[in-house]
């Protein structure tokens, strides 16, 4: 995990690879919680024998919007930010999702700092997120994650 107390920190990883998460399994019961929470419950994801005979997958999927909200969880096994009194999770940009994530997949999330900027007082940080799934060629996705730091 990388420690970050300040703009320079930050400053310094910009355009470097910040580290990898570790693997996370997302199992039929996380897909499930996640279509109760998002009333989002398309055959694709929650029916398990439709999903092995009719999809081109042969199982159920993870939701897209599922594999996005894992970031902040994943994230925080990155990178340690600390001397902030705020941060914001200001915007995400540019996501394409390469591939689907079948279920009980183990993925890991790379972070890559592509911009750090430091707007008066805010640090403005864009973070290229890849969401690697184990024993795929492709993520999937790639976007950037864009962070606003009120350091200490």
């Amino acid at each position: 995990m990388v420690i970050i107390n300040s703009f320079e920190d930050y400053k310094s990883l910009e355009g470097k690879i910040i580290g990898r998460s570790d693997w996370h399994t997302i199992d039929q019961k996380q897909i499930d919680k996640f279509a109760d929470a998002t009333l989002d419950y398309q055959w694709i994801h929650v029916d398990k024998e439709k999903a092995e005979n009719e999809s081109p997958f042969k199982s159920t999927i993870a939701h897209g919007y599922l594999t996005l909200s894992l970031i902040p969880y994943l994230w925080k096994q990155i990178a340690d930010v600390r001397n902030v009194k705020m941060e914001i999770n200001y915007g995400i940009e540019n996501f394409k999702f390469g591939q689907v994530v079948p279920v009980d997949s183990e993925v890991m999330l790379q972070a890559t700092a592509k911009s750090v900027t430091n707007l008066k007082g805010t640090v403005k940080v864009v973070v290229q997120a890849k969401l690697i799934i184990r024993d795929y060629v492709k993520p999937a996705y790639i976007g950037d994650v864009v962070f606003l730091y009120h350091f200490l």
